[in-house]
């Protein structure tokens, strides 16, 4: 079984945004970049499909400018076989990314494609469900745990009041939510066997994917600035600053 993962390069989650003068957009120079923390789940998930023996290959791809390289051959230094690299210096939004994550679901007919639930910049929560509409697969979404057998993926996620489990004929479509697992780190010696592990570049273009931008962005602003607490002497205060103050009661 072949699996494809998509993964997405981030602002590094441990570095705080911070947003243009100009409020265009979020300033990207000089930031430390790194996959998203739900794709890391995904490329571990795969590798550990492929360890048990129900996988014989995994694929990672990632659509972007050639920075892209960087998490790829992460993504190959942890495990997966071989990268495909999808070149745009175009912004894209997440129908643009579905659609052509389809084409290439089309030229690589994975059994399995495995990607996180979103990233952590957008926020957007579209790709994996956009996708499984496109390439008229069973999905399952918000992956607390995967099991593949006879032919088969369940899926377990989380629901109101409790956990709900999902079985999907293959091929499938599954999204990771951040209980799945606890992604590895790259040894040394991995990190130096990717660099002889297949990357594959692709035109955007070459897809025939009309790229054409749906939205524009107008403005970005910092959220606003959250004030301190206060500690008060009793409930008497706590009921008086509720109703005078926060007006959150009457």
């Amino acid at each position: 079984m072949k699996i494809l993962v998509p993964i997405k390069r981030v602002i590094d989650y441990n570095v705080k945004a911070r947003v243009k003068a100009d409020k265009s957009d979020i300033d990207l120079a000089n930031v430390k970049m790194a996959m998203n923390p739900f794709c890391e789940i995904a490329v571990e998930e795969a590798i550990r499909i492929k360890e048990a023996g129900n996988a014989t290959e995994v694929v990672v791809v990632s659509i972007g400018d050639k920075a892209c390289h960087e998490q790829l051959r992460t993504a190959l230094a942890l495990g997966a076989d071989r990268a495909i690299h999808i070149d745009t210096d175009q912004k894209l939004d997440s129908l643009h990314i579905a659609k052509l994550l389809n084409k290439l679901v089309e030229q690589e007919n994975p059994e399995l494609v495995i990607l996180g639930k979103q990233s952590i910049d957008s926020d957007n929560n579209q790709t994996g469900q956009m996708l499984a509409a496109l390439s008229k697969r069973p999905q399952g979404t918000f992956a607390s745990e995967v099991v593949i057998s006879e032919g088969k993926v369940n899926v377990t996620r989380e629901v109101d009041g409790g956990l709900q489990t999902v079985s999907l004929s293959l091929p499938a479509i599954v999204t990771t939510d951040l209980r799945l697992n606890e992604p590895r780190y790259a040894s040394l010696p991995n990190i130096m066997k990717a660099k002889r592990k297949p990357l594959e570049t692709v035109a955007a273009d070459s897809f025939g994917v009309d790229l054409s931008p749906r939205f524009e962005l107008l403005q970005v602003e910092e959220p606003a600035q959250r004030q301190g607490g206060v500690i008060v002497d009793d409930v008497a205060q706590l009921v008086e600053k509720l109703k005078n103050e926060a007006k959150v009661i009457s």
